[in-house]
């Protein structure tokens, strides 16, 4: 298990409660929207923003292949750090509120694509599976597991999908932060855990980065997805979420540890996703 340092709980990383949240303001729903700010308040006060100081810090995505204690100024070595922790940990660039709802499409290149590989197998909670043992397949099944979740509509879908997929000392059905994220959205709906007949979720990942690894058997890959809720009306945003992904032998699972640093939930393909290292998503095509 690869522990947290100094043992303190991190916030929920804010691809869920906020950006979700979010998607509920653009669908004109007066009621809705006095419970939203309430529960954006609570959000606040109870997650405030971590660590200040590294707030402005940008992360261009590093592989690290081996770890060792930070050296004082005297040369010292001090207390080791985990370099799978120090990359979950390392700050992602922070970007405004706003960014997450749908903006102007960028004419800048992004870059080379990212070609996802194409599943072969079905997993637990029905979560498509079979995955390269490779950073791109981590990324496929990461982007597999949050829409099988989010698609769900569910309480009970999101907790199933976790159950199946979190490895040991990894997020539980109570902490992920997918679980949390639906459950305040339906109280700010006014839904129960089981959703609605009149609720539809489409979630599509459209952008990602891989922010970095530790060896072939760990990697976070970060994903930025369009979320499109239909509710009485449909509202769009995007959703961003990392996770540590770990080899187990045979597929990749959300492995154990806090949830990696806040990844900014932007809408694709616009100047702001572009700068903060996001690049397109291809889906490998089958023969």
């Amino acid at each position: 298990m690869f522990g947290r340092r100094g043992g303190k709980e991190r916030p929920a990383p804010e691809w869920s409660r906020q950006k979700m949240l979010a998607l509920l303001i653009g669908a004109g729903m007066t009621a809705v929207l006095l419970v939203v700010g309430l529960v954006l308040a609570v959000v606040y006060a109870v997650h405030p923003a971590r660590r200040g100081a590294d707030q402005g810090a940008h992360n261009k995505g590093t592989s690290i292949t081996s770890g060792g204690g930070a050296a004082d100024s005297s040369g010292h070595s001090g207390t080791a750090v985990d370099p799978r922790d120090a990359l979950a940990d390392k700050p992602m660039p922070t970007v405004d509120d706003g960014a997450s709802h749908p903006g102007p499409v960028s004419t800048n290149d992004p870059g080379t694509p990212i070609t996802l590989p194409a599943a072969t197998s079905s997993g637990p909670a029905k979560v498509p599976a079979g995955f390269p043992h490779t950073p791109q397949g981590a990324m496929a099944q990461l982007a597999a597991i949050d829409q099988t979740a989010l698609q769900s509509g569910t309480l009970a879908g999101a907790r199933e999908v976790i159950q199946g997929w979190a490895m040991p000392g990894g997020p539980t059905t109570s902490s992920w932060s997918g679980v949390q994220a639906m459950a305040e959205f339906f109280d700010a709906a006014g839904l129960s855990g089981g959703g609605s007949n009149q609720l539809a979720i489409v979630a599509t990942p459209l952008m990602g980065q891989v922010k970095g690894s530790v060896g072939p058997d760990f990697v976070v890959p970060c994903i930025d997805i369009e979320v499109d809720v239909t509710l009485q009306q449909t509202s769009r945003g995007a959703a961003a979420d990392c996770q540590r992904m770990v080899w187990n032998g045979t597929r990749w699972m959300v492995g154990p540890g806090g949830e990696p640093a806040p990844v900014p939930s932007v809408w694709p393909d616009t100047d702001t996703a572009i700068s903060v290292g996001y690049r397109d998503l291809r889906q490998e095509t089958t023969r």
